[in-house]
């Protein structure tokens, strides 16, 4: 059994987030991707969280926002979440790590808002003449100052934790994968993930369950591309050929998306495309304007930095006055030089050209990769010995004043911001600065949508900067500005005209003292949820979250733990009077009851079970940090030294007049300093890292630059510092003119009709489901890949051997189990004799030959009459009839399950034909790294020549085609009567005897 729900995804409008469970036979439930979209909606998640509790594993293809957004959300949010395995490729977790540490640093709503139910109706009451209407779109939402509180976004501490619980897999490499604990057994299911392109460590995973092989390809591009290989359709990088390798060849069921089903590639390829964008870059940088080009944060940027890069160092090789030379490169991403770093690192899940020019590299260097004497994040003089990742001309910006510095000099340049939506990061800071040039351009490298989505009772449109202002590429109503390119053809840029875009801008704000009592009250739910109801797999609440630092108007980020999900759906019974009364009842409290009740002294436990059973015990828990326990110097002082710092402090107080403002770090009048505990310690931390975030910045500014540059950027002002602790999301009505040009050049890196119609009848699927795309694509492809899946395989589509198509949406369970008749029946003794089984690994496999016969019939001939249990029988059957006569049904019903047809042994006339008839059968695969360590262990000379060759004793060649045929090749040998067999000779019988005794050689019986 084998069914499909995509929960995101499927035909959908816009969104491009996307969420599958496949559930096998058994039970056994696999999550594909936890996917969310710039809106950040909590209700995309909602269904997700229902699976939860029966998921086997998850598996994670991309790490982009669209496959892996929610990740963090969801081990933060559901507690049973991080107790489920997760499996992805080592670039997925290490770009995706840097990816969500970025998002949640620059995106407000992502840590999504706190929920209206989980408080108190005090707390509401008191916050409800603060209400604010917002307008968004071309609807209106009413949004109260208690919706708005934002819950703590996790930290960047939290966000690596969570990504370690990742299990790292290689390409090719079979897996049978660890069930969670609360999940059935997986009985054999193995993994396997193969390069799907698109991304670096982009995943095709292949499912092997029973017999059920299932391909789940999402988003994959067959295209081999400057960083990224194409897709392992037809083996490696860059291979390519008539045939799909056999292990993703004629799956029961392939799962593709069709996004980029409607499109056609762009002739030429990449380089057409590579030069297009250029050409784009050149004809404003004539101009004297500058290029914003948003992309994401931590995939495809990496092909456009190498790109750019490269372009810019032939530009500086080139004696000719280039125009690209009058512009600079600027990459601006908060997590920009930890992306690039991970990029030189996995430099081997890249394309094979990437490896060649990091070889060329550390050749022209001079140095080995083994001695490792050069820096090489260190750019050369001469230009020699850069490897494809270190930049010369390309300059990294990760600070906020960094950029607006960058933005505000007039000259003209080439910057690539996050985030591709242009609704956060510094993308949406350049656009402000930008948007007012004409002579500017803003160039967009993959289609930009919007999507509908709810907030509350109201419905509006949700929508990005970056969908408005694609929505006004695709309208074209200021017209289209031709520039002849380099190639001849005509490049289109289309005019804003000078409109007006209007957005609802989202910042966060510290909270008031109204809000902050909310926000504690929200705390105290949670807590009393834990002291009522013990939920397998969460964790305990910190109560030092609950007290509010006099000295600060906001609550500390440290001291605070988020537990949502099922948490809340509990909260929202308890009705609180207020915050220190809480309305529970004696069943809801339980134990509780003897510490929450006055006059209780007794509890029934009788019959009760775990912690009901024993008298409630609060532990006391100590305040902390990540150093220990927090520890106060002043409690340990000699009584000597409390007198001298008490005379210390009297005079200090003296010396004050009257109005004189104390600094914060002066002693106050309490006794005690300010420069001692926890709030000191985490200022130092603060400095510290203020220092060495601009030390970072200065040198990803000047690198690769000149002393110019340096000089520049040194006396820069740091940026404001971020207020910790629980916040608020304000919305503010932001316009803007564009006076800039708009342009697109397609870097999405995505499948194209061409691919799709090309690779789906080569795969030859037995079920095809098309997910991940709009409802018009989708019915489209699904219509012509019907037409070529039956003109592939020549049968008629009403056959049932043709493929079966399904377009699900979302929510939609779709049964694509495999399609087989099977029948029962009985071995005979004299048959079962005879089987000689053979073992393929795990497996036995036998061939039986026989003839069919009918049900064996109880005759009464077959005991005789007299015999002590024939005349028991008939004793019954009679005492039965009396009792109840049996109707015909009744008999049948109780005779069928018994009615087997036989199997036995042919008769001796009809064996002998058959035998004759009857091949040998192959069963088995033999992999040549196992034949080898065979072969070696029996005294022979085995090692791998060429690709795919093992070559024995120097003279006997076995190879394995894409097929999985064997194929044994022996080198020519003597042949004379007095030497007997050659040497060669022997080798050849010695590998073929050991390949027949890899595999099972079943025949007639």
């Amino acid at each position: 059994m084998f069914t499909f729900t995509p929960l995101l995804g499927a035909q959908s409008s816009a969104s491009k987030a996307s969420q599958s469970i496949l559930e096998l036979d058994g039970g056994v439930k696999i999550l594909v991707d936890v996917g969310w979209d710039d809106t950040f909606d909590p209700l995309d998640l909602v269904e997700l969280e229902k699976h939860v509790p029966t998921l086997s594993l998850i598996l994670l293809t991309h790490a982009t926002p669209s496959h892996i957004g929610a990740y963090v959300h969801c081990c933060k949010t559901f507690p049973l979440f991080t107790q489920i395995p997760i499996y992805a490729t080592s670039p997925v977790i290490a770009l995706g790590r840097t990816l969500l540490q970025e998002l949640y640093s620059s995106a407000p709503l992502a840590a999504t808002f706190l929920p209206k139910a989980s408080i108190s109706e005090l707390g509401a009451s008191i916050s409800a003449a603060s209400t604010a209407s917002v307008a968004e779109g071309d609807g209106s939402v009413e949004v109260t100052s208690a919706g708005r509180i934002l819950l703590q976004p996790p930290t960047a501490e939290e966000i690596a934790r969570y990504f370690s619980l990742i299990q790292p897999l290689k390409y090719s490499q079979p897996h049978q994968p660890i069930p969670s604990p609360f999940s059935p057994p997986l009985n054999g299911l193995t993994l396997t993930a193969y390069n799907a392109g698109h991304t670096v460590g982009g995943t095709i995973w292949h499912i092997q369950h029973g017999m059920e092989s299932i391909v789940y390809a999402v988003d994959w591009n067959q295209a081999r591309e400057s960083v990224v290989a194409g897709a392992a359709w037809f083996g490696g990088s860059g291979a390519s050929g008539t045939e799909v390798i056999e292990q993703l060849r004629k799956p029961t069921a392939l799962i593709c998306s069709t996004r980029g089903g409607d499109k056609f590639a762009l002739s030429g390829g990449r380089k057409k495309r590579d030069e297009l964008l250029l050409d784009m870059i050149r004809s404003t940088l004539v101009k004297g304007g500058t290029i914003l080009i948003p992309t994401d944060t931590s995939a495809r940027v990496l092909e456009l930095a190498y790109a750019l890069e490269h372009a810019w160092r032939d530009a500086a090789r080139d004696t000719k006055d280039d125009v690209l030379k009058r512009g600079g490169l600027y990459l601006a991403g908060r997590k920009a030089n930890t992306t690039m770093r991970l990029a030189r690192s996995m430099l081997e899940w890249m394309d094979e050209n990437i490896v060649r020019e990091f070889e060329a590299a550390e050749a022209a260097d001079g140095t080995s990769q083994s001695h490792g004497t050069a820096d090489p994040r260190q750019p050369k003089a001469d230009g020699k010995g850069l490897g494809p990742f270190t930049f010369k001309h390309l300059r990294i910006v990760e600070r906020k004043t960094k950029l607006e510095k960058l933005l505000s000099d007039g000259t003209p340049k080439v910057i690539l911001a996050s985030d591709s939506s242009l609704d956060w990061g510094f993308a949406k800071e350049s656009l402000r600065a930008l948007a007012g040039g004409r002579d500017n351009l803003l160039l967009l490298t993959e289609p930009l949508h919007y999507r509908k989505v709810s907030y509350k009772t109201d419905e509006a449109h949700r929508r990005t900067l970056g969908s408005m202002i694609w929505q006004w590429y695709e309208e074209r109503q200021d017209g289209v500005a031709l520039e002849k390119g380099s190639d001849g053809e005509m490049l289109e840029q289309v005019h804003s005209g000078g409109r007006e875009l209007s957005w609802m801008d989202v910042q966060r704000a510290p909270l008031e003292y109204g809000e902050q009592l909310l926000y504690q009250q929200y705390l105290a739910t949670k807590r009393q949820f834990q002291d009522t109801a013990q939920t397998r797999g969460q964790e305990n609440l910190d109560t030092t979250a609950d007290a509010i630092d006099d000295r600060s108007s906001s609550l500390s980020e440290d001291s605070e733990t988020e537990q949502q999900g099922r948490v809340l759906n509990f909260s929202t019974s308890l009705a609180h009077a207020n915050r220190n009364k809480l309305g529970l009842t004696d069943e809801d409290l339980g134990v509780n009851v003897l510490l929450r009740r006055k006059n209780v002294f007794d509890y029934d436990v009788r019959g009760k079970k775990g912690r009901e059973r024993m008298f409630p015990y609060v532990a006391p828990r100590k305040k902390g940090d990540e150093y220990g326990e927090l520890i106060r110097p002043e409690e340990y002082l000699r009584a000597e030294e409390r007198e001298e710092i008490d005379m210390q402090q009297r005079r200090t107080e003296s010396q004050l007049k009257l109005g004189q403002k104390r600094r914060w770090d002066d002693a106050g009048p309490s006794g005690r300093q300010n420069t001692g505990g926890p709030n000191r310690r985490r200022r130092d931390g603060d400095d510290a890292e203020r220092k060495d975030a601009d030390l970072l910045d200065n040198l990803s500014l000047t690198e690769g630059g000149d002393g110019a540059d340096e000089a520049a950027t040194s006396g820069t002002e740091l940026d404001e510092q971020a207020f910790e602790g629980p916040a608020k999301a304000i919305y503010e009505k932001a316009t803007l003119t564009i006076n800039a040009r708009l342009a697109f050049v397609d870097f999405t890196g995505i499948h194209d009709k061409r691919s799709l119609e090309m690779l789906i009848p080569l795969i030859q699927p037995r079920t095809l489901i098309l997910v991940g795309g709009m409802k018009e694509e989708t019915m489209a492809l699904a219509t012509e890949c019907q037409k070529l899946l039956v003109a592939k395989s020549g049968v008629d589509a009403s056959s049932a051997t043709a493929a079966v198509i399904f377009t699900p949406v979302n929510k939609e369970v779709v049964d694509a189990s495999v399609d087989t008749s099977a029948w029962m029946v009985k071995l005979s003794n004299n048959l079962v004799r005879r089987l000689r089984w053979q073992h393929v690994r795990s497996l036995g496999v036998v061939t039986v030959t026989g003839q069919l016969k009918g049900p064996e019939l109880t005759s009464t001939d077959e005991e005789p009459t007299d015999s002590p249990s024939k005349k028991q029988k008939l004793t019954n059957e009679t005492a039965s009839e009396n009792a109840t006569p049996t109707t015909a049904e009744s008999k049948q019903a109780i005779d069928t399950p018994e009615s087997h047809p036989i199997l036995d042994i042919p008769p001796a006339n009809m064996a002998s034909g058959t035998r004759s008839m009857t091949r040998p059968l192959h069963v088995g695969d033999l992999r040549l790294a196992d034949l080898r360590k065979i072969m070696q262990g029996a005294g022979h000379t085995a090692e791998f020549r060429g690709e795919g060759t093992l070559l024995i004793d120097g003279m006997v060649a076995v190879r394995k085609s894409g097929t999985g045929r064997i194929e044994i090749e022996a080198a020519a040998y003597s042949a004379a009567p007095n030497m007997g067999f050659g040497q060669g000779a022997g080798s050849f019988l010695a590998v073929k005897r050991k390949i027949y005794e890899g595999l099972a050689v079943v025949a007639g019986s």
